[in-house]
């Protein structure tokens, strides 16, 4: 294991781990218990999350060391070490960004994330909030012509609607989209039990950086 990855933990997480973490955790627990699936709300906070996420990402490449993939590479063995340890209350190596456990929770949530978004832009049709809430405005209003048009457009050679969505796959993918989402809820209320074990044997509230404040 390399040397540069061991060592004392971020004293505080830079503004763009923190910001991104925030956001995406608030738009996956609204769009997951508060909004209505396939509403202009539940894309908004869909492309906001997607925003954040992208931007996460790029950040992994230039952003400073501890928030680079370099400084967390996936490494399961590792993590299953790190894991035992925890279990054993025993204190574990410390590492410079996210340690070997965490990282493999932050990759397995990116890759959720990944296809909760692709499979939303697929049920949407790629529309933007702006549309969804135009042509949910217009039904809303007994005007079926936006819907009608879209429809002819994507749906021409399969049917339109939503006869038009199940003969094309829609359907399966809508169940896709479920899992995703309730497999990020799973894997969040993991990453809170590891969190809460890690403080205990740790000592220390490791919260605590990812919000405002420095570390105590």
């Amino acid at each position: 294991m390399s040397r540069d990855l061991v060592g004392e933990p971020p004293a505080l997480w830079d503004p763009v781990i923190r910001v991104s973490h925030w956001v995406i955790a608030g738009a996956v627990v609204a769009n997951a218990l508060f909004t209505k699936g396939g509403g202009a709300l539940h894309v908004w906070l869909g492309w906001i999350g997607m925003a954040f996420l992208a931007t996460r990402l790029v950040w992994g490449f230039i952003g400073p060391w501890e928030a680079r993939f370099a400084a967390f590479p996936p490494r399961p063995r590792h993590a299953i070490s790190h894991l035992n340890e925890l279990a054993r209350r025993k204190r574990p190596q410390e590492y410079r960004s996210h340690n070997p456990a965490g990282a493999m929770m932050v990759y397995a949530l990116w890759l959720s994330l990944g296809i909760v978004f692709a499979t939303g832009l697929v049920l949407t049709r790629g529309a933007t909030p702006w549309e969804v809430a135009r042509q949910q405005n217009a039904v809303a209003a007994g005007d079926w012509s936006a819907l009608v048009d879209d429809s002819a457009e994507s749906g021409a050679d399969s049917g339109t609607g939503a006869e038009g969505e199940a003969e094309g796959g829609g359907h399966w993918i809508g169940e896709v989209h479920q899992i995703g989402g309730n497999l990020l809820l799973i894997l969040a209320v993991l990453h809170l039990g590891g969190v809460l074990a890690e403080s205990l044997v740790l000592r220390r509230n490791i919260v605590h950086p990812m919000l405002m404040g420095k570390r105590r």
